[in-house]
């Protein structure tokens, strides 16, 4: 049996203000492709399918006709799970219509295990698959808040949240494939980040939960799974150097810390005649390339330099320059209007990081909001309204929590 894993699609994400869609979509042609010719059998998309809560209609054409194309392939099933970027009430609106093609959605944990275990059957309705579909794990839906818990209470709980979670749908599975008769292999889905997990500078990953518990160690997940396709990460990596427990990655660089990346899908393979218990041969397929992103940084000579190359080449690259030179440049922009004009090349964004302006100890002059996350904000008002140094690192600690439930909110839920 063959499987396809890939998550964090990010339908709808923008970088630095140019929309992506044509990138989505060739894409999800060359996903649909890749299905059909690697004759895949199901199809495991495991969260964040959109960028947002709330898709537009061209991110939400691009995903049905997707999932309309591969329900009239070779592909037997296709399971998607809600990552921490979508509406859980949206992506689990259509679920029943979905189902008629195939096609299941997890948009939220469920009191029942059994919303989250699904059994998969050939063209002949004989079992050959079963996965615990776990979708991204939201605070509230594994801990019980209580006031006046610490930090380290806070934590405790969201661990043994998770584990509970996931050794009650293990141990329904097993139950089940026993039930059936049939020795078929167990794949589970879930979104969260590792304990260990690769990320990269820009790529847009958000910290699931207040405290260390974003990462969570392996150790905790249950033996059974034959294979774990893990959304979350966008860097493509095993877990522990494990590898059948696997981050296929974003199938698109989300920043310019991307750039260089290969990014890639995971061919599962499963040899029927063994069953499960045996782990299963994975190999990477390499995603195209769909629109080159290029950072281009050095001083004004290293940049136009690098620049002219691009052009020699025909590049049509989008471009993200950094200044690091020490001639301060009033016209920086305009310059670099001028070398690419008449080429397909764009520049998206400038970062200066002039010498001299450290030097001088003007270390703002240059930023903008771009340069900085939530954290990062919220830690310069504490600093310009004159908060003690003692008070911060708990103000911190509530802004961080604050941020992440507003994250956790679905303006698509009743």
């Amino acid at each position: 049996m063959k499987i396809l894993h890939t998550s964090d699609w990010h339908i709808g994400r923008t970088l630095y203000g140019r929309k992506r869609y044509e990138e989505f979509g060739a894409f999800l042609d060359w996903l649909a492709e890749t299905v059909q010719r690697n004759a895949i059998d199901a199809l495991l998309v495991a969260g964040d399918i959109f960028d947002t809560s709330t898709p537009s209609n061209r991110a939400q054409e691009l995903y049905y006709r997707f999932l309309c194309r591969v329900a009239a392939s070779c592909c037997r099933h296709v399971v998607i799970i809600a990552g921490n970027h979508d509406s859980p009430s949206f992506l689990n609106a259509p679920r029943e219509l979905l189902k008629a093609l195939n096609v299941h959605v997890v948009g939220n944990s469920a009191a029942d295990p059994e919303d989250e275990v699904l059994v998969l059957r050939d063209e002949r309705e004989a079992p050959e698959l079963i996965v615990c579909a776990v979708p991204y794990l939201r605070d509230r839906d594994i801990r019980v808040a209580e006031a006046g818990e610490s930090v380290e209470e806070k934590e405790r709980k969201l661990i043994d949240g998770i584990r509970i979670h996931y050794a009650d749908v293990a141990a329904l599975a097993e139950r089940k494939r026993g039930e059936l008769g049939a020795d078929i292999p167990i794949v589970a889905m879930g979104h969260l980040f590792t304990a260990g997990g690769q990320t990269v500078d820009g790529d847009g990953v958000r910290e699931l939960y207040v405290g260390s518990l974003a990462h969570v160690m392996t150790g905790i997940f249950p033996a059974s799974f034959d294979y774990f396709a893990l959304g979350h990460l966008h860097v493509p990596q095993k877990v522990n150097g494990q590898g059948n427990i696997r981050y296929s990655g974003s199938p698109l660089p989300m920043g310019f810390g991307e750039a260089d990346q290969q990014k890639s899908v995971c061919l599962v393979a499963f040899d029927k005649r063994e069953g499960h218990g045996k782990s299963p041969s994975v190999q990477l397929i390499d995603v195209p390339v769909l629109q080159k992103l290029e950072r281009v940084s050095g001083d004004w000579d290293g940049i136009s330099g690098r620049i002219l190359e691009l052009t020699a080449k025909g590049s049509q690259s989008w471009l993200e320059v950094i200044y690091e030179g020490e001639e301060v440049i009033g016209d920086l922009r305009e310059r670099l209007e001028g070398t690419i004009s008449g080429t397909q090349m764009e520049v998206l964004r400038i970062k200066n990081n002039r010498i001299i302006d450290r030097i001088l100890g003007q270390i703002h002059a240059e930023e903008t909001l771009d340069d900085l996350n939530t954290d990062d904000v919220f830690e310069r008002c504490l600093v310009a309204h004159a908060v003690p140094e003692g008070q911060r690192p708990e103000l911190i600690r509530a802004y961080r929590e604050t941020v992440s439930s507003l994250h956790e909110e679905d303006p698509q839920a009743e």
